[in-house]
């Protein structure tokens, strides 16, 4: 289903651009505001379940969020949503900073997520109608790499902000105002037209492509407990606010860095091979935090290494999803997958939990391997339930970072012509 880009004959980055950088102040408002609130829970002494239920009411948010936004792309389009959801963020963010009632906490979670993740929405039936397939990575990674980088920004100011009154919150709060402005005012803004009814439900979706809707599911359990657990892992283990902020800052800014070239690989080889060698990655990344612990630059090269392999998972198998969508399905499908997503990220959070109860503060590493490895698994199932060549292009014409995947590319091909042969001389 390649096709042109389809961003009425203007360059993408025309069509783009004011999207992304609204995208980066909004983020980085988000960064601090989560981090902000997860610090402040634990110096109020919120009780585990009350933690608990402020992760999930978040992750709840999220749900309703990505199934109600469609309709209201339909309705109204892009940019008026986009406005109207980053405004009424801006608000919650500041009510959080006006109140310190666990409850209300609570319900201005569950409020946010619903606005954060109809803003992803917004964010990626926008990119996805505009890309064709041979540049859809390529377009997920900026996308990656803008809200992963502006994520992580937001997380290390959490340390020059005073967490003890509202200010904090009101900083999130005008990061969040400022990202309207470049969408609502740029001429070159030019969403494409989101077609009325243009839906796709989640069970034909999960039957037309099972492994990007697996694969996200798998992502989203690993994704809320990497991001929800990780300031509590890390204040847990002794650091200072700002401390905690860099630690989990180092996943976001790892995952800019590495977003670009994961992506571009998924453009030239098997999507699903790219998340296999990327979570193996993962996995080792995790095993190096579990023995090196939070505290010093090991700690930060950990998170770093970690969030720079993880992150970019979601945009592989969101754009393995897409390649397989018609075009007037992709606004539905977008929200399908941010449900599928928020639906694991809900998960994430116990399963860590779990694992700090049964082996104490390492719980958090060991959720980590735990839930890469499986997604693995999964992959390597899926690649040979559905087979596949690994590589759509030879290594001259091959981009710098897919030809560092060959490597292993060539190891599996081989093994699978050893087993083909061995096969048909049984037979």
């Amino acid at each position: 289903m390649s096709g042109p880009d389809r961003s009425d004959g203007r360059p993408l980055a025309g069509a783009t651009w004011s999207l992304f950088v609204g995208l980066g102040f909004l983020l980085m408002g988000v960064g601090l505001f989560a981090t902000a609130l997860s610090i402040d829970a634990e110096s109020l002494h919120f009780s585990n379940i009350e933690i608990g239920l402020l992760g999930a009411s978040y992750y709840g948010g999220f749900l309703i969020g990505a199934i109600l936004t469609p309709s209201a792309l339909a309705g109204v389009g892009h940019i008026r949503v986009y406005t109207a959801l980053s405004s009424l963020l801006s608000a919650a963010i500041l009510f959080v900073g006006l109140t310190s009632s666990p409850l209300a906490w609570i319900a201005l979670r569950f409020f946010s997520g619903a606005c954060i993740a109809g803003l992803y929405v917004v964010a990626e039936s926008w990119l996805n109608q505009v890309a064709s397939n041979n540049r859809r990575g390529r377009l997920l990674g900026v996308y990656m790499v803008v809200t992963s980088g502006a994520y992580g920004i937001g997380q290390a100011l959490v340390g020059t902000v005073d967490l003890h009154t509202v200010q904090g919150f009101a900083i999130a709060a005008l990061f969040t105002s400022l990202a309207v402005a470049p969408v609502a005012l740029s001429e070159d803004a030019a969403p494409p037209p989101v077609v009325r009814g243009a839906t796709i439900r989640l069970r034909r979706l999960a039957r037309l492509v099972p492994t990007g809707v697996g694969t996200c599911l798998l992502v989203g359990i690993a994704h809320g407990s990497l991001v929800t657990m990780g300031v509590i892992y890390a204040t847990r283990s002794g650091l200072t606010a700002g401390d905690a902020g860099r630690f989990v800052a180092a996943t976001g800014i790892g995952g800019m860095l590495a977003q670009w070239p994961i992506s571009t690989a998924s453009d030239e080889l098997d999507r699903r091979f790219v998340g296999v060698v990327v979570s193996c990655g993962a996995v080792v990344a995790s095993t190096w935090l579990l023995f090196v612990g939070a505290h010093g630059w090991r700690g930060l090269l950990a998170m770093g290494v970690l969030g720079g392999l993880s992150f970019p998972l979601y945009s592989v198998a969101a754009a393995y999803a897409n390649d397989w969508v018609e075009p007037h399905e992709m606004s539905g499908a977008a929200s399908s997958l941010i449900v599928v997503y928020g639906v694991g990220a809900l998960v994430g959070p116990l399963v860590t939990s779990a694992l700090n109860i049964s082996v104490g503060i390492d719980g958090y590493p060991w959720s980590m391997i735990a839930l890469h490895a499986l997604i693995v698994v999964f992959l390597i199932y899926r690649m040979f339930a559905w087979r596949a060549p690994i590589a759509t292009t030879t290594w001259n014409d091959a981009s710098l970072s897919t030809r560092a995947f060959f490597i292993p590319a060539n190891v599996v091909w081989m093994g699978r012509k050893i087993r083909t042969r061995s096969i048909s001389e049984r037979e």
